[in-house]
């Protein structure tokens, strides 16, 4: 028997999980706000608004790739090795290659070290919610899981804050990278300090089976489970980087030259909206169940990102409020996520699940984003069209909810 854990114990595994996950965000909001200047400093001349989008599809491509592959085989080291290590593992791999982003000199050497990052970014996810998940009592769960939510996009509020204080240019880009590296520290602590969840001790020592491997996913009943959970994760995923996050280099292109700083403004505005999206998210999905909710949501992000993309524009009065509005209501998936996706699975596959699930629909969004940027050639650079053709990746969402379970492995 394990004891469980004292409030104190908890309210630091809180603590330590949100912070992996703010710090998570700041990787993935990290390119989005630097690539067009990155580009422009690694490629000189050769320089073109074209190579800068297709260099933007390009990096964050690598960065899904990176991410779809660390959650996969980190979230099962969790089931493995336990949470907290494999969290901590995860931290230090995002925390150190973005570091070494900070004394690249191609874009080639950018490219293989945003995979890299990509690796600890996806691991943080399935193995900082498996913990939480376990360590919190299940009354405390909406709260919490929108908590823990909300601390990845606030991670991208705060980038963007940094960088309306500091822009970022082609002349100035460096230092960011090197202070990506700071949660190091996170990750060192967390590996020597932080406890195990009582529920994977408890497993751990009740069964005498060997550790999960990753097809045990695919047998018996949890073959369906998997698929369904692969497909609900997968669609905010792809929208979002497919189809949301082209509105931060259109207001580059727009706006850059007038105002350096106004690309940071725009993913600030975002970032606020999906912040408080993502909190709320968990307590709508609680209300007024999942399947209600997840359809809503759906419909929701389709109308909100045309809508973003072709009832206004970057330097519009309109075009922040907009901005917010959307981040508010797409991210209000991932809110659904954190409270429904850990419950989709029993503990013994709890991390390998949300890791399988969440990071094949990274798998997806790098084939997405690659895809949406030869659209994006093809459509001559045009922001506007391109944003809102891949906004229909949204209404899937409306065909998936038939498919979600009416009750999970955890009730």
């Amino acid at each position: 028997m394990t004891e469980p854990l004292s409030p104190r114990v908890r309210w630091a595994v809180l603590a330590a999980a949100c912070l992996g996950l703010v710090f998570d965000g700041i990787e993935l909001g990290l390119m989005p706000v630097a690539s067009l200047s990155v580009s422009k400093s690694l490629l000189g001349e050769a320089y073109t608004p074209a190579a800068g989008g297709a260099w933007f599809a390009y990096f964050t491509a690598a960065l899904m790739l990176g991410a779809a592959i660390g959650g996969i085989l980190l979230g099962n080291l969790g089931d493995r090795i336990g949470r907290t290590r494999a969290m901590g593992i995860s931290i230090l791999f995002y925390s150190v290659f973005a570091l070494m982003g900070g004394w690249v000199q191609s874009q080639e050497q950018m490219l293989l070290m945003r995979f890299l990052v990509g690796l600890g970014v996806g691991g943080m996810w399935p193995n900082g919610m498996a913990l939480v998940a376990e360590c919190w009592p299940a009354v405390s769960r909406p709260t919490v899981s929108g908590v823990m939510s909300a601390g990845l996009n606030l991670g991208i509020l705060l980038l963007s804050q940094l960088a309306r204080v500091f822009p970022i240019t082609p002349d100035s880009w460096r230092w960011l990278f090197q202070l990506a590296g700071i949660p190091a520290l996170l990750g060192i602590v967390v590996l020597l300090f932080l406890p195990e969840s009582p529920t994977w001790l408890a497993n751990r020592h009740a069964e005498k089976r060997p550790p999960p491997a990753i097809s045990e996913l695919f047998r018996g009943d949890l073959l369906r489970i998997t698929l369904v959970a692969m497909v609900v994760a997968s669609i905010p995923l792809v929208g979002a980087w497919s189809a949301s996050k082209w509105m931060i280099p259109w207001a580059d292109k727009v706006a850059g030259t007038v105002d350096p700083t106004y690309k940071a403004v725009t993913q600030g505005w975002w970032a606020l909206g999906a912040a408080l999206g993502s909190f709320f998210g968990a307590q709508l999905t609680q209300a007024i169940g999942r399947r209600l909710s997840y359809l809503l949501i759906s419909i929701g992000s389709v109308v909100s990102t045309i809508a973003m993309f072709q009832l206004t524009a970057p330097l519009q009065s309109s075009f922040h409020p907009v901005v917010f509005a959307q981040g508010f209501i797409a991210t209000l998936f991932f809110g659904w996520l954190a409270v429904f996706l850990p419950e989709f699975f029993p503990p013994r596959v709890r991390a390998s699940g949300c890791g399988l699930a969440f990071n094949v629909g990274r798998f997806a969004t790098a084939a997405g984003v690659l895809a949406a940027g030869g659209l994006f050639a093809l459509l001559g650079g045009q922001y506007p069209y391109v944003g809102s053709l891949c906004a229909l990746i949204y209404a899937l969402g409306i065909v998936a909810v038939v498919f979600i379970p009416r009750r999970m492995a955890a009730e």
